[in-house]
């Protein structure tokens, strides 16, 4: 009888995914590495409820790779948190096992091996545009590194700057500015975060966690400016890297 070759499906949950890297990175490395038997797909959620339907539809499903917006919502679907998810309180990795859903976070090294070779010696404070799931990861490096951070929200709470709060001794007292926000995402290219971009210089750096495109409105404004620039796309491989050991560990 001829041996029925088990299949191993991964995929990708968030909303509005269609532009995401991760199938692509991974159809990619499957197909690189010989593996004809995996397969990584796009799971696009309405709704953060629906996961469970979804993995009883799905029994094949190994691993998950967790985007926008449920990277906190997912947490109550999941039985622990493994290392840093736990500390960061937000969750990009799931892998499915006989105990259970186990959640873990790869943004944060993901982010870390990417921000370093950036990083001078007058970069020395930090602001995050954005306060989602993904800025948790980002300030927890931040925090790991020594860099002093402040979050930047269109609704500030406490201890957290508005954009209109920005002035020039801001901008120019933290060199780091991560865009962690949707926005200037593909196709929304020509939009960027609403930060004074006239008190930019050349000793600043402008990451970005958006990838597509490939060099937002908010990079291109700090490169006109001279400042360094990085988007999102290595912080990605590196987090799928993570993952993929991660599942496969």
């Amino acid at each position: 009888m001829e041996k029925i070759e088990k299949r191993h499906k991964y995929g990708l949950i968030g909303k509005n995914i269609s532009y995401s890297f991760s199938r692509g990175y991974f159809t990619a490395f499957f197909k690189e590495k010989g593996l004809s038997s995996y397969t990584y797909e796009n799971f696009d959620l309405p709704r953060i409820e629906l996961l469970p339907a979804l993995l009883k539809a799905n029994p094949a499903i190994e691993g998950l790779s967790v985007t926008i917006p449920y990277k906190e919502a997912v947490i109550p679907f999941l039985d622990r948190l493994e290392g840093e998810a736990r500390t960061i309180g937000a969750v990009n990795t799931i892998k499915l096992t006989n105990t259970g859903l186990i959640g873990y976070n790869t943004d944060a090294y993901g982010f870390q091996r990417s921000l370093e070779p950036y990083l001078k010696k007058w970069h020395t404070k930090a602001l995050i545009l954005g306060t989602g799931g993904a800025s948790k990861a980002i300030a927890f490096v931040l925090n790991s590194l020594g860099i002093p951070l402040q979050f930047v929200s269109r609704n500030a709470k406490r201890n957290q700057l508005g954009y209109a709060d920005l002035n020039q001794e801001i901008m120019r007292a933290h060199p780091i500015i991560i865009n962690c926000s949707p926005v200037g995402t593909f196709p929304a290219i020509d939009e960027k975060p609403a930060i004074p971009y006239e008190f930019i210089t050349a000793d600043h750096l402008l990451y970005d966690l958006v990838y597509n495109p490939e060099k937002t409105a908010f990079l291109k404004e700090g490169e006109s400016r001279g400042a360094a620039i990085c988007n999102g796309l290595p912080m990605l491989q590196y987090q799928a890297e993570k993952a993929w050991s991660i599942w496969q560990g």
